[in-house]
């Protein structure tokens, strides 16, 4: 398996195995697959998506006693994985170091643990946010450790509802193959509730011009270019600083913001309260929330910022959208607010859109599925129809019927992903929401699979079973009026 290059698997200290160890010996044995088998399904659990969410459901579902769990992913191996090594370009991750992550409240599998072992506390305690590759090598070691099998080069090309389970039509190694599960989760990033959004300025360019940043994007082929970033979150700012670190002539990042300053927003992330309640609040309350993030927009964080803005061939441009774009000798040229630009390359930080007909693998029954716009009508000035495109998810972050009655089989479809964003908050599907939402999910896809075979479980509760012992055991102790005398 391979290895982000800061830690190589010789680098693992005999006491962090053992302290890993040890914590799984200490919390026993995995329980026994309690699930019944059902003629024709392969799978209890299909994950979608083998990085650090699909890690952590696995191991929950295994702790569970769910047995039958399958964790598919389409990348063609471990290296290419999820976003860390790939498409991830921050130097830090976004989130605080100590967040509870997919070690699941296991503080011997934390990253924490993990990085002591290698580097000491003093070395711990130094750090203000968790380094990517350093995230990136914990998670491969954590997926080691806990001997989660990821089925590489197993794409997920179309979902059929099947009777009482689905039918998965996967593309493996090239091949077409069908499988059957009886629950599916959708741990499969960012763009698994739609797409990347391009916008339509961009669009209209030949695609050999601009990517977006989920993306693969060759940044030596942007030395001595002239490169615009569209978008002012975090993937922009990253993006920004590769290019110039890559040696890009120049870069111009274009905000439709009037100032990227930290913008008040609800702090979901550090309010216990709030997050772990947030589905029970009025939908009223929810849309707002949601409205109200949209319009602040997202910050990036300091160090992400300070990487573009030390180059001095790095240029800002705020409140600054583009306008119209052309191709003219090979190059773009864009008109905005600021002028008339020229541009070798355009790279887009602008996000990801959210509808389920957009996706392949939910083609067949998008139409079900439940969406804001269908549950919650909004104040006069509050409309929004981005919001409105996202599914109206249920408590354990399930589809729901559009139609009651019409498609009943979308309550086995859990969404792990930040298509969650309106029902559930900020945020879903990263570290932050683990330990609020893994084990809401798991119980709720426990609760199900139990009461769907509910017969066979009560025959096995209250079949007849050898005793351990027999009245013999403790005969001679029994008390009796005619021992008493003897006595």
């Amino acid at each position: 398996m391979s290895h982000p290059p800061s830690w190589p698997v010789a680098q693992e200290t005999h006491g962090q195995e053992t302290h890993a160890q040890q914590t799984l010996r200490l919390i026993g044995p995995d329980p026994q697959n309690w699930v019944p088998k059902r003629a024709g399904v392969d799978h209890n659990v299909a994950i979608v998506g083998g990085g650090q969410s699909g890690t952590a459901f696995a191991f929950a579902l295994r702790r569970a006693g769910i047995g039958e769990v399958t964790v598919i992913d389409g990348a063609p191996d471990p290296a290419n994985a999820g976003v860390w090594m790939t498409r991830a370009r921050m130097n830090k991750l976004r989130t605080p170091k100590a967040v509870p992550g997919p070690e699941l409240g296991l503080p011997g599998l934390s990253f924490q643990a993990w990085f002591e072992a290698h580097q000491g506390t003093q070395a711990y305690a130094a750090l203000d946010r968790i380094p990517r590759i350093d995230w990136a090598a914990y998670l491969s070691w954590l997926r080691e450790t806990l001997a989660i099998p990821v089925r590489y080069g197993t794409r997920l090309r179309r979902i059929e509802p099947h009777a009482d389970y689905f039918r998965l039509h996967l593309e493996v190694d090239g091949k077409a193959v069908v499988e059957t599960t009886r629950k599916i989760i959708l741990a499969n990033g960012v763009g698994g509730g739609g797409g990347a959004n391009i916008p339509g300025v961009l669009a209209q360019l030949p695609t050999s011009r601009y990517a977006h940043t989920s993306q693969h994007i060759d940044f030596t082929a942007l030395r001595g270019k002239s490169v615009a970033v569209i978008g002012a979150a975090a993937s922009a700012f990253d993006a920004a600083g590769v290019a110039l670190e890559s040696g890009a002539r120049d870069v111009h990042l274009f905000a439709r913001r009037a100032s990227i300053a930290a913008l008040p927003v609800i702090r979901l992330r550090v309010y216990p309260g709030a997050y772990d309640n947030y589905y029970s609040l009025p939908d009223e309350f929810r849309w707002r929330q949601a409205m109200r993030f949209r319009d602040a927009g997202s910050t990036p964080p300091v160090d992400a910022i300070e990487r573009a803005v030390k180059f001095p061939n790095f240029h800002l441009h705020l409140a600054s959208t583009w306008q119209s774009a052309a191709t003219e000798n090979d190059r773009i040229v864009a008109e905005t607010r600021d002028g008339i630009f020229h541009f070798d390359f355009a790279i887009a930080g602008t996000g990801y859109f959210v509808d389920p007909e957009a996706r392949p693998e939910l083609s067949g029954f998008a139409r079900e599925i439940a969406r804001w716009r269908d549950r919650y009508t909004p104040r006069a000035g509050e409309e929004d129809d981005a919001l409105g495109a996202y599914p109206y998810l249920g408590a354990a972050h399930e589809y729901l019927e559009w139609t009651p009655g019409r498609a009943p089989y979308l309550k086995d479809i859990h969404v792990f992903n930040p298509t969650g964003f309106v029902s559930h908050g900020l945020p879903i599907g990263d570290i932050l929401s683990f330990k609020r939402d893994i084990p809401a999910i798991v119980a709720r896809i426990s609760r199900d699979l139990f009461f769907a075979d509910l017969d066979a479980h009560d025959q096995r509760i209250n079949a007849e079973i050898a005793p351990d012992f027999g009245p013999d055991l403790y005969a001679t102790a029994i008390w009796t009026a005619s021992r008493q005398a003897a006595e």
